[in-house]
């Protein structure tokens, strides 16, 4: 992966997701590259100020366009504008009093960009125990009956975020998307307070059963995957919800435990881990990781399972592909993007095209 930043690779990770998703309408390469150019390094106010700069200029020019009746470039400004907030808040410590309003502005410029697509997705909140998982529904255009993907993002993932790659990769194949906030993550965390949990399977479980009973969608047809932490969220639920169709897993995590153990109390992530878990101090929060493992669940998966990792991976190592992979009883295929090769940072971010693969095997699944 190209490091903008060669002596932080979290910040450099962080700069070339953002210009990943920009091919998807989640931002400009070039604003992207002229704010990570004006942040001083380890001042994590610089971050936040220069994605928060970009993200007020974006949305002025949607609304300043939207005025005039300009929907096509007022649409474009909203969508990148509800990114660059994301990313402003991404690093934002959960007591943070900008924390809040940061996510819901991106949420609400998302929307308003969300509005203007010719296939606008549809939000929903769907009941989950106290409150609600929260998320969107992007339809394939003409599919009436159709096959549906569940999505889960990551530790740090919002549903919002899903639509600049997955949604449109996905629709553009035929295959609805039901992008949803589990628990821990976006508005299920911020607004609702559902901390994340180890038996994810009873989000996936909520998710397809709402799905079948609300959407116009084949109950036959109905895959679940996920992205980066998600990627023990998918097989979770795909081992212990036998009515998915296909699993899609998008980064692999085997022991999640494992992945910070080698992490120190004080990593970047630390409190928004805290924050997720609902607890008030690391060891709190290791004390809950020792039950984020794969080991005698992922042989329960019945589906078909696909599995793409980067060999290059510095978050998740390449041995949770393997032991996930290893473990599988089902019909598997693993895709490892060598270090030769672009693509092999984690979850692809320095080259999405690798994962093209998986949208394709995705669509020979659920057709069939």
């Amino acid at each position: 992966m190209w490091h903008f930043f060669p002596e932080n690779y979290m910040w450099s990770y962080q700069i070339v997701r953002m210009i990943s998703q920009s091919y998807f309408g989640g931002g400009e390469v070039n604003e992207i590259l002229d704010a990570a150019s004006r942040m001083k390094l380890g001042d994590y106010e610089s971050f936040h100020h220069e994605w928060m700069r970009l993200g007020n200029k974006s949305l002025t020019t949607a609304n300043d366009a939207m005025d005039k009746g300009y929907k096509e470039t007022a649409r474009s400004g909203y969508l990148r504008s509800a990114n660059y907030f994301r990313t402003a808040e991404f690093f934002l410590q959960p007591d943070d009093e900008r924390k809040l309003p940061t996510y819901l502005k991106g949420v609400e410029s998302f929307r308003k960009g969300g509005e203007l697509l010719a296939s606008p997705p549809k939000a929903v909140n769907i009941p989950f125990e106290h409150a609600v998982l929260p998320g969107y529904y992007f339809e394939a255009p003409g599919q009436s009956k159709g096959p549906l993907m569940v999505m889960f993002g990551g530790l740090d993932s919002t549903a919002e975020e899903l639509y600049y790659g997955p949604a449109q990769l996905l629709n553009e194949r035929g295959i609805s998307l039901l992008a949803l906030d589990g628990p821990g993550q976006g508005g299920a965390l911020r607004i609702h307070h559902i901390h994340s949990r180890h038996d994810y399977n009873t989000a996936g479980t909520t998710a397809y059963e709402w799905a079948v009973e609300n959407l116009d969608v084949d109950p036959g047809r109905i895959g679940v995957m996920a992205v980066s932490m998600g990627g023990y969220m998918a097989a979770r639920c795909a081992a212990f919800e036998p009515r998915f169709k296909a699993c899609a897993i998008w980064g692999a995590v085997y022991d999640y435990n494992d992945v910070w153990a080698k992490r120190p109390d004080n990593h970047p992530l630390a409190k928004i881990l805290q924050h997720i878990f609902g607890v008030e101090d690391m060891p709190a929060a290791r004390a809950k990781l020792q039950h984020y493992n794969l080991s005698g669940v992922a042989e329960k998966i019945q589906m078909p399972t696909y599995i793409v990792h980067g060999e290059d991976d510095r978050q998740n190592p390449m041995d949770n592909a393997y032991n996930v992979y290893n473990d599988l009883t089902c019909p598997r295929w693993l895709k490892i993007i060598p270090t030769s090769s672009t693509g092999s940072s984690h979850c692809q971010v320095d080259n999405i095209t690798v994962t093209y693969e998986m949208y394709d095997w995705l669509k020979d699944q659920l057709s069939k």
